[in-house]
């Protein structure tokens, strides 16, 4: 097993193309974290001439003295590799990286099996995501869709409701990035800062790797989501609602219509991010009620 840290974005990137993947280990996503102060490695992983895996760390100095590298979501395996090829590629990665001592080499991995890292030792469980498979026909989507969730979805389109797509310069869609820090304050929850969306965009070089979606009555806003494109999939990011005046089915047809447009982009695969049925049973329900798969990942590994 050969660890190559000079692997380029054109190859990560088409790598990513043919193998949708997470957010975390799409490479303008590593440019990002670097815009915002993080350091980030990337590594190949090569077997017999054959690049079988990406991992990208985020790299932190912890207590002033230990290099911690986590790898969120990944590695990528780009081939279908066997539980003994993978002991060699997590022995490989934990000693290839070019990190100093002391260090450690942490994998949050992107499985659902707890065995996928039998030859580390676990240090934390996983959480739960639901993955929509954008792949599938339009009809089959819908049909797929919770009978409520439907019920509402329709209730919107026969209102008269209809979503618009909002310019995708920064200054056309920071009302909503500022929008979300306030939530984020309020609610007292932590997800990716808002401010990793433009410097991802950015390091896309591609406004077309955002899609923000609002819903207008008159020229009062309602509700809004906001998506990032990378490679052949797709993550919803943050959304917004205006809980006294949105009418029915609002984010029903917001989200109805990302998937009409992100499988239009071609994109195969809509993580709709955490769900947590204890702290936050409405959102929960919400994307479970898209038909997706609840996949619960196996944790992170030291």
């Amino acid at each position: 097993m050969r660890i190559d840290l000079d692997i380029g974005q054109p190859t990560w990137d088409l790598a990513l193309m043919a193998k949708p993947a997470a957010l975390q280990q799409d490479w303008s996503y590593g440019e990002a974290v670097k815009s915002l102060g993080g350091r980030v490695i990337r590594a190949g992983l090569v077997e017999d001439g054959t690049l079988i895996g990406l991992a990208q760390f985020t790299v932190r100095r912890m207590g002033g003295l230990v290099n911690m590298a986590l790898c969120t979501r990944g590695p990528v395996w780009l081939e279908d590799v066997g539980p003994a090829t993978k002991v060699r590629a997590f022995k490989a990665l934990k000693s290839g990286t070019g990190l100093s001592w002391p260090r450690n080499t942490l994998f949050s991995l992107d499985e659902t099996d707890p065995q996928a890292g039998r030859s580390l030792s676990r240090v934390m469980t996983g959480y739960s995501t639901v993955m929509l498979d954008l792949a599938q026909p339009l009809d089959s989507l819908r049909a797929g869709l919770e009978s409520k969730w439907r019920n509402n979805l329709t209730a919107a389109e026969k209102a008269g409701l209809s979503a618009t797509v909002n310019g995708t310069k920064l200054a056309q869609y920071r009302w909503l990035l500022t929008t979300e820090e306030g939530q984020r304050e309020t609610r007292g929850y932590k997800s990716t800062p808002a401010a990793l969306v433009p410097e991802f965009v950015a390091a896309k070089g591609d406004r077309d790797a955002l899609l923000v979606l609002r819903l207008d009555e008159g020229k009062q806003k309602r509700a809004a989501m906001l998506f990032v494109l990378h490679g052949a999939a797709a993550t919803y990011q943050m959304g917004w609602l205006d809980h006294a005046h949105a009418p029915r089915g609002a984010h029903n047809l917001l989200l109805w219509t990302a998937i009409e447009n992100l499988r239009a982009r071609g994109v195969r695969q809509l993580d709709l991010g955490g769900v947590n049925t204890t702290s936050g049973a409405g959102i929960a329900r919400f994307k479970i009620g898209t038909g997706g798969a609840v996949v619960t990942l196996a944790g992170t590994y030291l």
